[in-house]
């Protein structure tokens, strides 16, 4: 470890409140304060720290957060809600029971390509045959989305994982940093713990760590799958309520891929895509027997975001 007075780079895994968890080059972890009233460092964030002074006790203090290359956040009227810094991807785990939100789905999708990190989605609970059906045609919109970068859909049975199941989990998060997301119920935990046998373990720990206690859960945590490839999970909570309000309302098409498609398509360089003659995107909601349509739901999604997303300026 470092002496009090020396400064050294560190990695961000664990936030509650104020405090951060600190993991050093060799693996030690140490719990840091922000320098100032505000702590700007979320999980993910490469940061500079420094070891309190002799007879001080053991905690140390973040003297600077580095250059991200990226931020997952949220955004309502009152509050921004930051996830993860410098991640590779966003895994939307939902389940085929409880039914998932699509509106919330899409608002997580959003968010991660406002922020240019590729999303994945994963279906969850393919042993309910008849739920996980219904769930898999709700999800055909986005098996299909084309794009730059289309959205892979994963079939997944967590609770009774097999072969398969663990070689496509591998394949996707392999030598990646993936913030997990997911509804209560989704089968989070089950995921983690899956992939990371010591989780509840580690959680525990840092809980203590933190006096944190009972509030484990409203804490962000990294976890590492495989240090050596750099594959890690972040486990957060905070999908049920996914506030967009950091992103304009004309700026939504762009990050919807199957609107964007359609969206260059229109007479006017300014459509908003609600009502205006020559709309492309309103054409391909209504050309319902086009192959890349537009489906009725996500074009709901689209003018319902944009009208409170309009509000929300004024």
């Amino acid at each position: 470890m470092a002496t009090h007075n020396a400064q050294q780079e560190g990695l961000v895994v664990a936030t509650h409140g104020r405090h951060c968890v600190v993991e050093t080059g060799d693996g030690q972890q140490r719990i840091c304060h922000p320098r100032g009233k505000k702590s700007q460092a979320v999980v993910g964030d490469r940061v500079r720290w420094q070891g309190a002074a002799p007879g001080q006790g053991e905690e140390g203090t973040i003297e600077k957060v580095l250059e991200r290359r990226n931020l997952f956040y949220r955004q309502d009227e009152i509050r921004t809600k930051s996830f993860a810094a410098n991640i590779d991807q966003v895994l939307i785990l939902i389940a085929a029971e409880p039914v998932f939100s699509e509106s919330q789905l899409a608002r997580a999708l959003i968010a991660a390509e406002a922020a240019h990190i590729q999303p994945l989605i994963a279906l969850n609970k393919r042993d309910l045959t008849e739920p996980f059906a219904r769930a898999w045609e709700r999800l055909t919109p986005y098996r299909r989305m084309g794009g730059a970068h289309p959205y892979e859909v994963l079939a997944l049975g967590l609770a009774q994982a097999d072969a398969a199941d663990r070689a496509t989990l591998q394949r996707c998060l392999q030598g990646k940093a993936t913030l997990v997301l997911g509804p209560s119920g989704s089968g989070k935990s089950t995921l983690i713990n899956l992939l990371v046998p010591g989780a509840q373990v580690q959680t525990g720990e840092i809980s203590q760590a933190l006096n944190s206690g009972k509030h484990t859960t409203t804490a962000t945590r990294w976890y590492w799958v495989d240090r050596t490839s750099s594959t890690a999970l972040i486990d957060s909570p905070g999908f049920q309520e996914f506030g967009l309000h950091h992103i304009a309302p004309t700026q939504l098409a762009a990050c919807m891929p199957d609107i964007a498609a359609h969206a260059s398509d229109c007479r006017f360089y300014n459509c908003t895509h609600l009502h205006e003659p020559g709309c492309g995107v309103i054409s391909a909601v209504e050309n319902t027997d086009n192959a890349d349509r537009i489906s009725a739901n996500r074009y709901k999604i689209y003018s319902d975001l944009f009208a409170e997303l309009s509000q929300t300026r004024y």
